[in-house]
């Protein structure tokens, strides 16, 4: 199995810092170039590259335990993030079409498989990097797991229900040349009263960017910090960072991009009753932090709020989000 350029170029640099006696420049090449699933010993004649065994990347960790990537030095274009929970096909999929539509871009695919099983098929895959969660991890803190690891300048995060279908990148780095935006993608929701969330138009501004696909720069994620790890599910969690990435001073906004949206899994695997628990928990979440900040909120204030159900009515959205 040939190494891929990535790791090729790293390795080149490397043997330059060893020959210039860096060991220390050296030793932190070595271990990003083990990040990305190969292992470097030099040689008579310079260096030799061999993917690491499969069973020296599948240890489940905890999430927490997962190193951060995020100061390092960007050895790709943009970083590209799923959560698995199953459904190993869906992330097939679209690693199918986003490397159609690299367009000469260096892309880095990273998986956080909470399953303990389906990462299993992507290990040794050159161009992804499987972050092995214990199978207790909640979403956001699988989520937040993946993200750290995070190479790229532009970042990424995309639900397994979503295939891109053309140039989904392109536009994405192009919005974020504007430094004032912080999140953005194809599915954004406006609010007026901080409990019925609606789509809202594209393109432009909106209050939150739903998971489905976010976008954002690494710096975002560095300064603002990650997901909320007390959302165990997925549901209002994009809603909460994209409040937390607006308080930081950043915005939100929708920008078109050429993707299909088949059957979220995770809501379709949930009973009602657990759609209902689950949700308004997320919700009291989301609420308890966020109530009363009209100044966060592209409507603003309304000039009736109905106080007497502000605490009780639970978050209502486009169905399946």
């Amino acid at each position: 199995m040939s190494a891929p350029g990535e790791v090729v170029r790293l390795a080149e640099e490397r043997a330059a810092a060893r020959a210039a006696k860096d060991f220390a420049a050296a030793d932190g090449l070595r271990d990003r170039i083990r990040d990305l699933g190969w292992e470097v010993t030099d040689t008579p004649d310079g260096f030799a590259l061999e993917p690491l065994a499969a069973e020296a990347t599948q240890q489940p960790m905890a999430a927490a335990d997962v190193p951060s990537q995020l100061g390092a030095d960007t050895t790709f274009d943009v970083s590209v993030h799923w959560v698995c929970e199953g459904w190993p096909d869906d992330i097939d999929r679209a690693l199918v079409a986003f490397r159609a539509g690299a367009a000469g871009r260096r892309l880095q695919f990273v998986i956080a498989d909470i399953t303990g099983q389906a990462g299993a098929r992507w290990a040794g895959v050159n161009d992804v990097q499987v972050v092995w969660l214990t199978p207790d991890t909640g979403w956001a803190a699988a989520r937040n797991a993946g993200l750290r690891r995070s190479l790229a300048p532009i970042v990424v995060a995309v639900d397994g229900s979503i295939e891109p279908t053309g140039d989904v990148l392109g536009p994405l780095e192009r919005a974020l040349t504007d430094k004032r935006l912080g999140i953005c993608g194809p599915f954004g929701i406006a609010t007026s009263d901080l409990r019925e969330f609606h789509e809202a138009p594209d393109p432009g501004p909106c209050d939150a960017v739903e998971g489905y696909l976010m976008a954002f720069r690494r710096e975002v994620l560095a300064a603002v910090g990650g997901f909320d790890e007390k959302f165990r599910w997925y549901r209002t969690a994009d809603i909460e960072w994209s409040f937390r990435v607006k308080d930081a001073g950043f915005t939100c906004a929708v920008i078109p991009v050429p993707v299909t949206k088949h059957e979220h899994r995770m809501w379709a695997a949930a009973t009602e009753e657990e759609r209902a628990s689950r949700s308004k928990r997320n919700f009291y979440r989301f609420l308890d932090r966020w109530r009363g900040r009209w100044d966060l909120v592209l409507a603003g204030e309304p000039a009736h709020l109905d106080r007497e159900h502000e605490d009780t009515d639970p978050v209502t959205m486009p169905e399946g989000r």
